[in-house]
């Protein structure tokens, strides 16, 4: 918003005492409610009871006595048509205290004091007016005892049902603010409603012309902060979509709205009964020092890791740890190492399965999850203990890339089965990955390279077939007595390599080439993924770069044991145990 067309005034008002003079100007189209709106207004209003309601903002400019309606028209003509077939039908002595007229459709506000059947047909206006009049009766026919659902409805727009009354300043472009909100389908949002409310007049009071430009400019700076990805990515898992302005998660914290809640002004309506209690003064320091407690966190080494580990994972919300933070122990704020203890304890909780890891299999979805967060964490842990400060786990990486959110999955380091593989093209895929894995070997391959090549070339190539040279591409290419361990922890790592099957169901050799073409292309994998591929954990001695074997699982457990000694509740079995 510019600061020098902020001359606004920004109130809630219940429905029963919306007054005045409004009129549509030319530039809108007319009333254009269908049935279905009509009948969803009346069911939200009515099952929401007693408890407040909250309407769409109404956005007007005042002239003289009366108020261009920028911004509202649908919703203030509904609620209009709804009282007068309150009045008419139960309520005759009730009086209604707003009026519409159309600066171009001046008949319109005679048919909204008649709604007249005789001529509904006459003007496209007047049929949808008549035609949510209809809707109205047809409800109220529909409900079990009308003259109560007439009572409490005509009570809850008096009492309960609020709009956001929304009035900007003669020197504002009414047109382009109307195109904004309607053409471009970009609603006002909590977050412009709070920051409205900071630069409104009618708080000049509270915060003269000098303090207002500054909240504004430290409003967009804390908005441009939380649009590098880095940050933003460390604090939510969600992307900018569910968040038209980002500084909207901030008040959202502030406001305690929790993930679930559906009501679109829960937050602004939050600051708002704030207002009314607290000086603006020191509202706004409070979202400064949220955001700055945030950025406190991301500029910390270890809480960043810790705090970005717990939201990845899903395990705790930033709703769950800012309150953490904001905890009393003993009378007295919690502390940063009271702070990170608990974190410690989120952490150590999230991974405790009480059973040993080693007992987990790839085939069960429950266990699935469960290895899953824990790679994460080694993953984090493994950048934070090893960076000495230097280096932090890319978040912003690992939940989105340039074509949306990605999906991690757990993969076999070194594959044995042909899963998802259905189709001649997996086979023959499968086959000329593995062809340079097999040339590398030795000369005396040289028959089973002919062999993969002969099928490669075949118009139609048998299932059996393929089959059968697999069995001997992967005899040659596994190391022995992996197929007990295929399933366990021991051959798994985190790795997105989308939906090719014939990759995903390759020996080790293959896919580590895949990882090291990737790498090269700037792809993110994650540290400890790009670890296993490159033999880091195993040590040099008879280290074979072509083979994931029992010395690579042996290294891998270990690193895993070692790196995450202080969450895990027993080290992990190197072998698997037997009862």
């Amino acid at each position: 918003m510019n600061l020098a067309k902020a001359d606004i005034k920004l109130e809630t008002k219940l429905v029963g005492s919306v007054e005045g003079k409004f009129y549509i100007p030319s530039y809108q189209r007319g009333y254009r409610w269908e049935k279905d709106q009509v009948y969803r207004l009346l069911d939200d209003i009515y099952t929401n009871g007693a408890k407040s309601y909250c309407l769409q903002p109404v956005v007007v400019r005042k002239h003289n006595d009366r108020y261009e309606l920028i911004d509202g028209q649908q919703r203030l003509t509904t609620l209009y048509i709804l009282l007068k077939y309150i009045q008419k039908e139960y309520k005759p002595r009730i009086r209604l205290n707003y009026s519409l007229n159309y600066e171009t459709r001046t008949d319109s506000e005679a048919f909204l004091d008649s709604i007249d059947e005789m001529i509904a047909e006459t003007n496209i206006d007047f049929f949808y007016i008549y035609s949510a009049y209809g809707t109205i009766d047809d409800w109220f026919i529909g409900q079990k005892d009308d003259v109560i659902a007439a009572d409490k409805i005509y009570e809850y727009l008096a009492e309960r049902v609020k709009i956001i009354w929304y009035e900007v300043g003669e020197s504002d472009d009414a047109i382009a603010l109307f195109t904004r909100l309607n053409i471009g389908k970009i609603p006002l949002t909590s977050a412009e409603l709070i920051k409205a409310m900071f630069l409104s007049r009618d708080n000049n009071s509270e915060i003269d012309r000098e303090k207002q430009e500054e909240i504004s400019l430290q409003w967009d700076n804390i908005e441009r902060e939380l649009h590098n990805n880095s940050l933003w990515y460390f604090l939510t898992n969600h992307s900018n979509a569910k968040y038209q302005t980002r500084i909207d998660l901030i008040l959202d914290l502030i406001s305690t709205k929790s993930a679930d809640n559906k009501e679109k002004y829960f937050t602004f309506f939050y600051f708002d009964d704030l207002n009314q209690k607290e000086n603006l003064n020191e509202i706004w320091k409070e979202i400064q020092h949220t955001f700055l407690i945030l950025k406190d966190w991301y500029e910390d080494h270890e809480l960043y890791h810790k705090i970005g580990y717990l939201i990845s994972s899903n395990t705790k919300s930033l709703q769950d740890i800012f309150a953490l933070s904001k905890r009393n122990i003993n009378g007295r704020g919690i502390t940063k190492n009271q702070f990170k203890s608990e974190l410690d304890a989120y952490i150590k909780k999230s991974i405790d399965i009480h059973t040993n890891y080693s007992e987990l299999s790839y085939e069960k979805s429950t266990d699935y999850a469960r290895i899953s967060k824990l790679l994460l964490l080694f993953n984090v842990e493994s950048v934070r203990q090893n960076g000495e400060q230097t280096q932090w786990f890319p978040f912003e990486k690992f939940k989105f890339q340039k074509t949306g959110k990605i999906s991690w999955s757990l993969e076999h380091i070194h594959a044995q089965q042909s899963e998802g593989m259905q189709k001649q093209e997996d086979w023959k895929e499968w086959l000329r990955l593995h062809i340079p894995s097999i040339v590398s070997l030795a000369e005396e391959n040289d028959k089973l390279v002919e062999e993969m090549k002969i099928a490669c070339d075949r118009q139609r190539l048998e299932r059996l077939e393929f089959e059968d040279i697999q069995q001997k591409v992967i005899q040659k290419l596994s190391a022995q007595g992996n197929t007990e361990y295929m399933h366990s922890i021991a051959n798994l790592a985190l790795l997105n390599m989308s939906d090719n099957a014939a990759l995903n169901n390759s020996t080790f050799d293959v896919k580590r080439n895949a990882i090291i073409e990737m790498d090269k292309k700037g792809q993110f994998i994650p540290f400890c993924t790009k670890m296993v591929f490159l033999k880091y954990y195993t040590p040099s001695a008879g280290n074979q770069l072509h083979f994931w074997g029992q010395q690579d699982r042996i290294a891998y457990i270990k690193a895993i044991n070692s790196t995450l000694k202080n969450y895990l509740s027993e080290d992990i079995s190197i072998e698997k145990r037997h009862e």
